[in-house]
């Protein structure tokens, strides 16, 4: 079942529902994914201040896929900023490159 994403709150209720349909503790799920405990209460309570990279990193952990529903034109421009973000990334940086 696709259910759509909107909030912080839909991210940690479906990661609580399966932290507990495995009937794993929230202080063990914590500590297994790499968190603290009070993280995982912030997330599951639907704290909108949690930190995306470590809510996505769970949601993967979980075998949750989130993807983002774009038009095929937004969909290309994506591709192209995506491909200059990582083409920046990937070179040196000035402070790299000076002796």
């Amino acid at each position: 079942m696709n259910i759509p994403l909107t909030s912080v709150l839909d991210a940690g209720i479906a990661i609580r529902t399966l932290r507990k349909r495995a009937g794993i503790r929230i202080d063990d799920f914590a500590q297994t994914a790499g968190v603290s405990k009070q993280f995982m209460t912030d997330l599951e309570n639907g704290k909108p201040t949690v930190q995306m990279g470590k809510v996505l990193l769970l949601l993967e952990r979980l075998g949750i896929k989130v993807g983002l529903e774009l038009t095929p034109v937004d969909a290309s421009a994506f591709e192209v900023e995506l491909s200059k973000a990582q083409a920046r990334r990937a070179a040196p940086s000035k402070a790299d490159t000076d002796v």
